[in-house]
C-alpha cells in the first residue's frame, strides 16, 4: 500500500510540474502573439506584469512541492545573469520560507534519527522552527551543559523524494524549458549537490574543516559542531551571532562600515579560493550574518566545493591577464575554460576571451594605484551579468567553474546590495600568487 501511495504522490508531483511548465509556456506564447499590436511602452508594461505573475506562480508551486524541486528554485535565484529582478526576488524567498513539519511529525522524525525525543536530549528545545528550508528545518535549543545551540532536523524520506523528483524533472521538465527557466547545467548541479546536503555528518565535517581553515581571518565567525548531539539526520551547532543582511541594512550602517564589511567578504572569497582551496558554495544572503563591529558569520555548510588546482590557477590568471602576452598560458586558460578539445585560435573562442579581458581591465585595472571599485554602481552588475551570459551561452561552465562562478556572483550580489566601494585589485594582490602590476 505504501508503494502505491508513493507512486501516486510521484505521479501527482509530475502532473503539477508538467502543468506548471505548460502554464509558463502558454502565458509566454500569449504575450508573444500580442506583442505586434502593442506600443513599446505597453510591451514593456505587459512583459513586466507577465514576469511578476510567472515568478510568483513558480515560487508558490516550488514552495509547496518542497524537496529538490524547491532547491532548484534556490539555485535559480543565484542566476542574476539569467533572470530579472522579479524572479530573483521571488525565488530568493524560497530559502527561509518553506512550510515546516507539523510538530508531531518533527518529534517522530527526531526520535527515528536519534532514538529519543528532543526534550529528552536537550535541556530545553523550541518546537517551533525559526527557519524551514527545502531539505530540513532549524530549531533553537539549549544543551544539557547550558550552551545555546541550533538544531537542524532533516525532513523524513527526503533522499527518496530527491531521487523521485529528479526523475520527474527529466520527464516533465521539457515544458518548463520552453521558456528557459530550467537550465540543464543548474539541474545537474542540483542533482549532484543535493544528495550531499542530506548527509549531516558530511556537513559537520565541512564545518569543522572551515572552522579550522578560516581561523586566520579574525573577522569570521563559524559554528561549532556538537558531535555527541549530531548524526546523519540531526545536526547540532553553536549559535553564530549576527543579523541577516536586510536587518543589518535597517540599522543604517555608515559607508565606512559597508566598505569594511564588503572588503571582508571579498577577502573571504579569495582566502577560500587560494588558501583553503574550497568554497562555501551556497552564497544566498541568508547564509551570511553581519555584526556592527564588522565581523561576519557564515552558516549552512551543506554545499561545499573542493576545487581542482587548474580551476584555481585559471581564475588567478583571469585577474593577472598574463595570458594576453603568453601563448602557452593563453592555451592553458582556454582549455581549462572550454575543455581540452577547444581550438585555441578559433575566432569564437578569441572573442569570448577578449570579453573576459575587457571586463577585468575595466573594473580591476592592474595599475600601481587602481581606483576604488563602486560595486553599488549598476554599470558593474550590468557588465558582470553580460559577461556571465556570454560565458554560459558558450558552454563555459565546467563543474568547478559552475560553483566558482555561482559563489563569485553571490559575493558580488551581496557587495552590490551593500553598495560597497572596494580596492578590489589591491585585495586580489593580497591573495592571488600570479597577479602583477603593469
Amino acid at each position: 500500500m505504501g508503494v502505491v501511495n508513493n507512486k501516486n504522490k510521484s505521479f501527482a508531483r509530475g502532473a503539477r510540474l508538467a502543468q506548471l511548465g505548460a502554464g509558463l509556456a502558454g502565458s509566454y506564447l500569449a504575450y508573444q502573439l500580442q506583442r505586434p499590436f502593442l506600443s513599446d511602452e505597453k510591451q514593456k508594461s505587459r512583459r513586466q506584469s507577465l514576469n511578476n505573475k510567472q515568478a510568483t506562480s513558480v515560487r508558490e508551486e516550488l514552495q509547496n512541492l518542497r524537496g529538490p524541486i524547491m532547491k532548484v528554485g534556490q539555485a535559480l535565484s543565484m542566476q542574476t545573469h539569467a533572470l530579472g529582478p522579479e524572479w530573483i526576488e521571488q525565488l530568493s524567498a524560497l530559502q527561509m520560507q518553506a512550510p515546516p513539519m507539523h510538530p508531531s511529525l518533527m518529534r517522530a522524525q527526531f526520535k527515528s534519527a536519534f532514538g529519543k525525543y528532543p526534550e529528552e536530549v536537550y535541556r530545553s528545545f523550541e518546537p517551533k522552527p525559526f527557519a524551514a528550508a527545502s531539505l530540513g528545518q532549524v530549531h533553537w535549543a539549549v544543551t544539557p551543559g547550558g550552551d545555546e545551540v541550533v538544531v537542524k532536523i532533516q525532513y523524513p524520506a527526503i533522499r527518496e523524494a530527491i531521487e523521485s523528483d529528479f526523475t520527474l524533472l527529466k520527464t516533465a521538465g521539457f515544458a518548463a524549458r520552453l521558456t528557459g527557466f530550467l537550465k540543464d547545467s543548474i539541474v545537474q548541479e542540483a542533482q549532484r549537490g543535493i544528495l550531499e546536503e542530506t548527509d549531516y555528518l558530511l556537513e559537520a565535517k565541512n564545518i569543522e574543516y572551515f572552522q579550522k581553515a578560516l581561523q586566520p581571518l579574525d573577522f569570521m565567525r563559524t559554528p561549532k559542531v556538537y558531535r555527541s548531539l549530531s548524526n546523519g539526520q540531526v545536526l547540532t551547532m553553536s549559535r553564530v551571532p549576527g543579523m541577516r543582511l536586510d536587518e543589518f541594512l535597517a540599522t543604517k550602517p555608515s559607508q565606512e562600515l559597508r566598505n569594511r564589511v564588503g572588503a571582508s567578504l571579498m577577502r573571504l572569497f579569495f582566502f577560500q579560493l587560494f588558501h583553503v582551496k574550497a568554497l562555501h558554495a551556497d552564497p544566498h544572503p541568508g547564509n551570511y550574518l553581519f555584526n556592527l563591529d564588522g565581523t561576519i558569520g557564515l552558516v549552512d555548510f551543506g554545499c561545499v566545493k573542493y576545487l581542482k588546482p587548474e580551476a584555481i590557477r585559471c581564475y588567478g590568471l583571469f585577474w593577472s591577464r598574463e595570458w594576453l602576452h603568453d601563448d602557452d598560458l593563453y592555451a592553458e586558460v582556454v582549455h581549462t575554460v572550454f575543455g581540452r578539445k577547444a581550438a585555441v585560435k578559433d575566432a569564437h573562442v578569441r572573442r569570448v576571451m577578449k570579453e573576459i579581458a575587457g571586463f577585468y581591465d575595466k573594473f580591476h585595472p592592474l595599475t600601481p594605484n587602481p581606483p576604488l571599485l563602486d560595486v553599488g554602481d549598476p554599470k558593474f552588475m550590468d557588465s558582470l551579468t553580460e559577461l556571465a551570459r556570454t560565458l554560459i551561452k558558450n558552454k563555459f561552465l565546467s563543474a568547478d567553474f559552475l560553483f566558482l562562478s555561482r559563489t563569485e556572483s553571490g559575493m558580488c550580489n551581496l557587495l552590490h546590495i551593500l553598495k560597497a566601494q572596494l580596492p578590489s585589485t589591491k585585495i586580489a594582490r593580497e591573495y592571488i600568487p600570479v597577479i602583477t602590476n603593469k
